[in-house]
């Protein structure tokens, strides 16, 4: 144990994580400011009038469009500041609660993108990744610092790692393998796209963007430890987000993966790329040398105490077994969606669903359909209608509604049709189950039907399902 808090606190230098600290701030940044330029935040949070909250955080609450304009004002400027270095220790903390707090208001909002910017944000609130290329560091110098205890660089990479793993290893399976599905439709709908539309409409460029897919995710990592693959494993990196960025509307993912990609280089690299920039404009060597000024001795890399090893692990850990929850199911994870959220399983799914509720109570003579969209956005009710947690959750709110209007033995019953990647559409809830009686939780819901055998839909066949 010893040996290894030694080797974990060696030091490192800090120049690729504080490069990072500052693409990803800047990033966010931009991200921000668009969501307030498009009118997202009206969309989002003013416009519905019912949200779905997680299992466990019922407790957090939307606020009103001021309210709600004012928090992504503060995100914006807390990227930032984690962007400039500037006031670091307060902006990485401010960005880390906003960010979630906005991510947590509405599952229809989630994307697994969103998730892993909650778990850097909260990572950069205990790394010191102001010691370098930050205005902190400008304007008082005892937050300067060279390096930084090797813990700090691999627990990145693992976070990283874990993402890239996960996305692969869930990608091999026979769907997004044999059958090029859920790739399939997404790609008969981009036919028009300038340039790459006629060529993605060849049902083989299915197949091969999906096993494509799949190399990607599951080399990435270890073709970027490799100094002689590196190169290699980086621009395959660019290339393949670069390709999801012009096909698919996924925010800031594509651009968010490469510059972690970063994080898998030497950590000096971006002390050495600056050394070879100023040596290419460097004046001739005619010219008088300027005189080097004396550099004080870097403070020494503290030790990792046990504490800190602990928590450290446990972290790890987490992380590690976190998306393997979903095995403890049976059944296909993309059908009852029990342990999809927080496992990285990346656009493995195109659900289709017609959700309608039906509503006794006592007294009355025959039961009564009630429509999502009663409650709910367009946006919403596409995002629930494949998800069976979001269902039960809106199944208790229809009945406690109709409790409060003094109605009495209230049930909900939910006729849920679904289709996965092209399948025929199957009920997804057993339509004889009161869900008013069913709570949510991490036991397996047995209130949830079976997958329906056979395969997706052909990608053969996918220009007549894009067409219906």
């Amino acid at each position: 144990m010893e040996n290894l808090r030694q080797r974990l606190s060696a030091p490192r230098d800090i120049a690729s994580l504080a490069v990072f600290r500052m693409l990803v701030g800047a990033l966010l940044f931009v991200s921000t400011l668009r969501f307030l330029a498009n009118g997202w935040v009206d969309r989002f949070f003013a416009q519905p009038s019912y949200f779905f909250t997680y299992w466990g955080f019922e407790w957090v609450g939307g606020a009103g469009p001021m309210a709600m304009t004012a928090v992504h004002v503060v995100m914006a400027a807390a990227a930032l500041g984690v962007a400039l270095g500037l006031y670091y220790r307060i902006a990485a903390p401010v960005l880390f609660v906003t960010f979630t707090y906005v991510e947590l208001i509405d599952v229809t909002n989630y994307l697994n993108h969103y998730y892993l910017v909650s778990l850097l944000t909260l990572l950069f609130c205990f790394l010191p990744l102001n010691g370098a290329y930050s205005l902190d560091a400008r304007r008082d110098p005892r937050l300067r610092r060279d390096e930084i205890p090797a813990w700090m660089v691999y627990l990145l990479r693992l976070q990283i790692g874990v993402v890239y793993f996960y996305a692969g290893l869930a990608k091999a399976e026979p769907d997004w393998l044999l059958h090029a599905q859920p790739l399939g439709i997404w790609l008969a709908a981009r036919s028009e796209v300038p340039l790459i539309g006629p060529l993605v409409a060849i049902p083989e460029a299915a197949y091969f963007m999906s096993w494509a897919g799949f190399l990607n995710d599951l080399l990435a990592v270890p073709l970027l430890l490799n100094r002689r693959t590196r190169r290699f494993g980086f621009a395959m990196i660019l290339v393949f987000h670069a390709g999801t960025h012009l096909l698919f509307t996924i925010g800031v993912f594509p651009f968010l993966m490469p510059m972690a990609a970063t994080l898998f280089f030497e950590p000096d690299w971006p002390r050495r790329t600056g050394q070879k920039i100023s040596a290419y404009f460097r004046r001739p060597a005619s010219a008088a040398p300027e005189t080097a000024s004396a550099k004080p001795p870097a403070a020494p890399v503290p030790l990792l105490s046990r504490l800190g090893l602990g928590v450290l692990l446990a972290y790890a850990a987490f992380q590690v077994f976190m998306p393997l929850r979903a095995h403890l199911y049976d059944g296909s994870v993309l059908w009852h969606e029990q342990g999809m959220r927080y496992s990285w399983r990346v656009m493995l799914r195109e659900k289709n669903g017609s959700i309608s509720y039906r509503v006794r109570a006592r007294g009355w003579d025959h039961e009564r359909v009630v429509s999502p969209s009663r409650y709910l956005t367009v946006h919403q009710e596409r995002e629930m209608s494949g998800q069976p947690d979001m269902i039960l959750h809106l199944a208790h709110d229809i009945a406690a509604d109709h409790r409060a209007r003094g109605l009495q033995d209230v049930e909900v019953r939910v006729d849920a049709l679904v289709s996965l990647n092209g399948r025929a559409t199957a009920p997804m809830i057993d339509p004889d189950v009161d869900l008013a009686r069913i709570e949510d939780g991490v036991m397996p819901a047995h209130w949830i039907t079976p997958m329906p055998d056979g395969p997706p839909l052909s990608v053969t066949g996918r220009r007549r399902y894009a067409g219906r």
